[in-house]
């Protein structure tokens, strides 16, 4: 089996931040990987990484298999500046075909509950930013009813940053619908950033609050871990 890492911001002619990058660096990491003999292809991705993910499964039915930690269920805006420097206005985290691709952009007004200085749980910014923009949430939802692959998705209850668990279940009840392969594996105690066995605990941050525990933030790695490896095993034509 073959992997790949690659950059897709921040790098020699790509935007400094996750602002209208293009889909095209995920799908021709896909033709890289089909071109020097793998028969079949999968995405992982956390967070942000994750949004990528299911978007190119959207888009290039060559991808087999999509693990998306940490997930959202729509498009939203960038994070970090484009290529001309500004965060402001909002603009799309990705393009495709050199279009940017409908988004939720973020309702500024928002102010966190906490006012002191230490790290921030933004989650309710993307709550109060799905009710502002409430019209704009359809146009914007990731279609993964339309994708080839099969979608294992993981998520915990208490994510500080965004609301991935709703939105795993969101992704799922789309896949449902139209009676394609979904798994969602959760942990109601676990944050943003499980992790998996072997891997340390994650380093507390000084801007951002991720939730859930150590503890369940590795209870939620250990559970996803066999499935992520079916999944991988899955690219080989393995039982």
């Amino acid at each position: 089996m073959t992997a790949m890492s690659i950059r897709w911001f921040g790098g020699p002619g790509q935007p400094p931040g996750i602002c209208e990058v293009p889909l095209e660096t995920f799908t021709t990491a896909v033709g890289f990987l089909r071109s020097n003999g793998a028969r079949r292809i999968g995405i992982l991705g956390t967070s942000k990484g994750a949004e990528a993910a299911l978007l190119t499964a959207v888009r290039d039915p060559r991808v087999d298999v999509v693990v998306a930690m940490s997930p959202t269920s729509r498009v939203w805006c960038n994070v970090g500046p484009g290529h001309d420097g500004a965060h402001h206005p909002y603009r799309s985290s990705w393009t495709w075909r050199e279009r940017p691709l409908a988004f939720v952009p973020l309702d500024d007004s928002w102010s966190p509950a906490d006012t002191d200085t230490g790290p921030v749980a933004v989650r309710g910014w993307y709550e109060q930013s799905e009710r502002t923009f409430a019209a704009l949430l359809p146009a914007a939802e990731i279609p993964v009813d339309r994708a080839r692959a099969d979608l294992l998705l993981v998520a915990g209850g208490d994510d500080a940053m965004w609301p991935s668990l709703r939105s795993a279940e969101e992704l799922a009840q789309r896949r449902r619908s139209v009676g394609a392969p979904v798994r969602v594996i959760a942990c109601r105690e676990a944050g943003h950033r499980p992790r998996f066995p072997g891997e340390s605990p994650a380093t507390p941050s000084p801007r951002f609050r991720y939730g859930g525990t150590p503890e369940a933030d590795a209870r939620l790695g250990a559970t996803a871990w066999p499935h992520v490896l079916e999944s991988l095993r899955s690219l080989r034509g393995e039982d």
